[in-house]
C-alpha cells in the first residue's frame, strides 16, 4: 500500500472489478505507480454478458448497436454477414477528434477507467478484447487521442472511437520508454472466440510468455516510464508510431470487433472523467498549497490570525471553512511576526479581506471541490453504456447513461471552486507588492526604480485570473443537436473538462507567484521568523530559488517553484 495526498490508501496493485476503484487509484495507474488486472469475479461477469449478446444474435430480432445502425440510423437492420463490418466502421468513422492528443496520463486514465466499466459485466464485451486493453496498458501502449470532439453525449464517442482504434490496430499510438520490444514477432489479428495471448499472463501480473522475456513488474513497482508520464513535458518521453507497429514492437495483436463491441468501446463518459478526475487531484493538492501561499504573505504583511479562531468558524458551520481555518492555525503557530506586532504599539484593527476571509474562501472552494470529487468517485465506477446487457434478467435495454451531464455540472464547479484560490491569491500578492498596503519597499524590490521587482509577476497573476474568468463561464448551460436531431440535448462535459484543467493550470502559476514573492518579502522582515511551518516551506524555495537583490528573468523562478509544488516539495 502507498498513500495519497489526503492520506487515502492506493494500492499497487488494482484490481478492476468495475465497483470499487478510487480516484487515487486511477492517478496511480495513470501515472505508472500501480497496475491494473481483471479480477475474477469481474472475469466471470464479463463472460456471462457476452454469452447473452451471442444468444440475442440468434433470436431475429432487432437489437440496437448489435444487429442495427446506430443514432438516427437505428431503424436500419444488418444483415449477419456485415455484422463485423458494422463494428469495424462504427470505430473507424467515430474517430473524428481534432486537436492536441491528452496527455499520456491522462490517456491512460482514459484507458484504465473504459477498461473498469467493461469489467461490470454489462457491455457485453469479450474477454479476449478487454484483456487487450488491459495488457496494452501494461506494456505503455498508449491511443493518439485528440482531445477535442466531444459533446459529452452519447458519451466521449471521439476520444473513445481513437481508443478502440488501437485495438484493432488502426490509428496512432504513444509507446513509452521502456514498453517497447523490438524483437517481439508480428501477430494476425485474433479470430473470433480466440483468447488473446496476454489473458493467462494478465490474470498472472502482466507477463506475456509469447513474447521475448521481459521481466513483470513487481508488487508496487512503478513503470519504468512513469518519471515520464509524471514530467511536464510528457509527450516527448514516448515515441509515436502506428498503432500496428506499436502492437507489434510490445507482441501483441489486434482483435477483430464482433457484435456490440465496438459500440461497447465507445459509448460512455470516460474521456471527461479521466481528464476530470486528474484535474480534481490537482485541485485538491492546490487547495492546501493555497492555505501555505496565503499563511506566508500573512506573516510577510504582520497580518493577524484572530479570524482563523475556531469560534468564528463553529457559528457558521460550513465544513470547507472549518478546515480551512484550521489548517490556518496550524501552519501559523507559534510565529515572532505575529507576536511582534500584538499589543498597543500595533495600529490595525481588520485585515483586507484577501487575508482576513481565506477560511471563507478557501474553505468555499474546498468545498466545490469536494462535490466534483463525490460526482467523479461514483463515475469511475459507473456503467455508461448503451444499451446495457444484464445477464441475471436476460435484458438488453437501451437507456441514458451515457449522458455526461452528473460530469459536466461537477467540473464546471471545480473549474469554479479553485478559480477563487488565484482571484485570492493574486489580491494577497497586490498587497505584497503595494508599498502603500505592506510598508515594505515597492514591488519588493532592492533599489527600487533601478530595479522593478516583482512589478510583472503581479501582472502576470492577474492576466491569468482573467483569463479563469473567461474560462469558468460553465459549459454545461449549453448544448447543441446533433445525429438528425436524435441527440438533441448534450452535456458539453468534455469541454467543461479541458477548461477545468486549464483554469488548474492557471492556479497553481499563481500560487507558486505569490510564494515566490511571499519569500521575499518574508527576508525583508528578518531576523525575525515566521511560524515554524512557514518557515520550513521558505526554507525550500530559497533552496531553489535565491532571493531577489537584483532584476533577473523571473520566469525561471516561477518555473522553478512550480516545479516544487509538481513534485509535493513544499507539503508542509
Amino acid at each position: 500500500m502507498s498513500h495519497g495526498a489526503n492520506g487515502k490508501e492506493i494500492r499497487t496493485h488494482v484490481l478492476l472489478d468495475g465497483d470499487t476503484l478510487t480516484l487515487e487509484e486511477v492517478e496511480a495507474v495513470a501515472l505508472g505507480r500501480a497496475r491494473a488486472e481483471l479480477s475474477p469475479g469481474a472475469r466471470e461477469r464479463v463472460r456471462r454478458s457476452r454469452a447473452l449478446v451471442e444468444a440475442r444474435l440468434e433470436d431475429g430480432e432487432p437489437h440496437y448497436g448489435i444487429n442495427t445502425g446506430f443514432g438516427t440510423l437505428a431503424e436500419v437492420r444488418i444483415d449477419r454477414p456485415d455484422l463485423e463490418r458494422l463494428q469495424r466502421n462504427l470505430v473507424l468513422s467515430h474517430a473524428a477528434g481534432v486537436g492536441a492528443p491528452l496527455p499520456l496520463a491522462e490517456a491512460r486514465a482514459l484507458m484504465l477507467l473504459r477498461a473498469n466499466v467493461l469489467a461490470k459485466g454489462v457491455s457485453g464485451i469479450r474477454e479476449e478484447t478487454l484483456d487487450l486493453l488491459l495488457a496494452l496498458l501494461e506494456r505503455g501502449v498508449i491511443p493518439v487521442v485528440p482531445e477535442r470532439g466531444s459533446v459529452g453525449a452519447s458519451g466521449d464517442l471521439a476520444p473513445l472511437a481513437h481508443l478502440a482504434l488501437l485495438l484493432i490496430g488502426e490509428g496512432e499510438a504513444f509507446l513509452l520508454a521502456g514498453g517497447r520490444d523490438d524483437a517481439a514477432p508480428p501477430r494476425p489479428p485474433l479470430a473470433p472466440g480466440q483468447p488473446h495471448p496476454a489473458a493467462p499472463a494478465l490474470a498472472a501480473g502482466g507477463r506475456d510468455d509469447a513474447a521475448p522475456p521481459r521481466p513483470p513488474l513487481a508488487p508496487g513497482q512503478p513503470h519504468p516510464a512513469a518519471p515520464a508520464l509524471a514530467a511536464e513535458h510528457h509527450r516527448l518521453a514516448a515515441e509515436r508510431l502506428p498503432s500496428r507497429e506499436a502492437l507489434r514492437r510490445v507482441g501483441l495483436a489486434q482483435v477483430v470487433l464482433q457484435p456490440k463491441e465496438g459500440l461497447a468501446l465507445v459509448n460512455g463518459t470516460q474521456a471527461m472523467a479521466a481528464v476530470g478526475t486528474l484535474t480534481l487531484l490537482r485541485a485538491e493538492r492546490l487547495a492546501a498549497l493555497a492555505d501555505l501561499a496565503g499563511a506566508m504573505t500573512l506573516e510577510g504583511l504582520l497580518g493577524s490570525h484572530r479570524p482563523f479562531a475556531a469560534e468564528i468558524q463553529a457559528v457558521r458551520g460550513q465544513p470547507g471553512q472549518i478546515a480551512a481555518a484550521a489548517r490556518l492555525r496550524d501552519l501559523l503557530s507559534a510565529s515572532e511576526l505575529n507576536a511582534s506586532h500584538q499589543g498597543p504599539g500595533c495600529h490595525k484593527v481588520q485585515d483586507p479581506y484577501s487575508l482576513r476571509c481565506m477560511p471563507q474562501v478557501h474553505g468555499a472552494a474546498r468545498d466545490g471541490i469536494a462535490f466534483c470529487r463525490a460526482t467523479l468517485g461514483r463515475e469511475v465506477n459507473a456503467a455508461t453504456d448503451n444499451p446495457l446487457v444484464f445477464p441475471d434478467t436476460g435484458e438488453i435495454v437501451s437507456g441514458g447513461n451515457f449522458h455526461g451531464q452528473p460530469v459536466a455540472l461537477a467540473l464546471d464547479v471545480l473549474a469554479i471552486s479553485a478559480s477563487h484560490l488565484a482571484a485570492i491569491s493574486e489580491r494577497r500578492v497586490e498587497q505584497l507588492v503595494n508599498p502603500s498596503l505592506s510598508g515594505l519597499p515597492p514591488f519588493l524590490a532592492p533599489r527600487h526604480g533601478l530595479n522593478s521587482g516583482f512589478m510583472i509577476a503581479q501582472v502576470t497573476s492577474a492576466a491569468l485570473v482573467s483569463e479563469n474568468k473567461v474560462l469558468c463561464h460553465p459549459a454545461s448551460v449549453d448544448s447543441i443537436p446533433s445525429s438528425a436531431g436524435r441527440e438533441d440535448h448534450v452535456s458539453m462535459g468534455m469541454t467543461a473538462a479541458l477548461k477545468a484543467r486549464q483554469v488548474v493550470e492557471n492556479v497553481r502559476t499563481c500560487l507558486a507567484i505569490e510564494l515566490l514573492v511571499a519569500a521575499q518579502a518574508l527576508d525583508l522582515r528578518a531576523p525575525l521568523r515566521p511560524a515554524a511551518k512557514v518557515a520550513e516551506a521558505h526554507r525550500r524555495i530559497r533552496e531553489a530559488v535565491p532571493r531577489l537583490d537584483e532584476d533577473r528573468e523571473l520566469h525561471r523562478d516561477i518555473e522553478a517553484v512550480c516545479r516544487l509544488v509538481d513534485g509535493g516539495r513544499l507539503d508542509v
